[in-house]
């Protein structure tokens, strides 16, 4: 945690998505410091005429190799958040030669209590996990 959703223009090889995810993963291993096994992350292709990213009129170029990457997190503060996108569009050009021009980030952020890893349980309420409250 946190989940990573990314969406792209479907044509990418395997090896290209299996690079962009492990780039994604070590800019959020930097910036969050989270378990290095804390790893979710889901890939969504689209055809051209369903993936539509433009620019707020920043006048940011796109190109067809644009990204959007949805982050689903418990809060993380400013400073961490805004490490993680630098974080990112640096690993994300070196690694996969994608511009920082064609990555944007929106994040979700949600409580302790949306968060269940498996078994029926809110592992951060019960104490499993750091972070959150123990239940009583």
């Amino acid at each position: 945690m946190p989940l990573l959703h990314f969406h792209m223009l479907e044509g990418r090889t395997d090896a290209e998505i299996k690079t962009l995810l492990d780039a994604a993963h070590e800019a959020m291993l930097e910036a969050f410091a989270v378990p290095r096994r804390d790893r979710y992350q889901i890939v969504s292709e689209h055809k051209p005429s369903r993936f539509i990213v433009e620019d707020t009129g920043l006048d940011i170029p796109r190109t067809d190799k644009v990204i959007l990457v949805q982050m689903f997190s418990r809060p993380r503060g400013e400073e961490k958040t805004t490490l993680f996108y630098k974080l990112l569009t640096e690993r994300l050009e070196k690694e996969c030669g994608i511009a920082p021009s064609d990555v944007m980030v929106s994040v979700v952020e949600n409580a302790d209590a949306h968060w269940s890893f498996g078994n029926g349980r809110a592992q951060f309420l019960t104490g499993e996990l750091g972070g959150g409250k123990p239940a009583h």
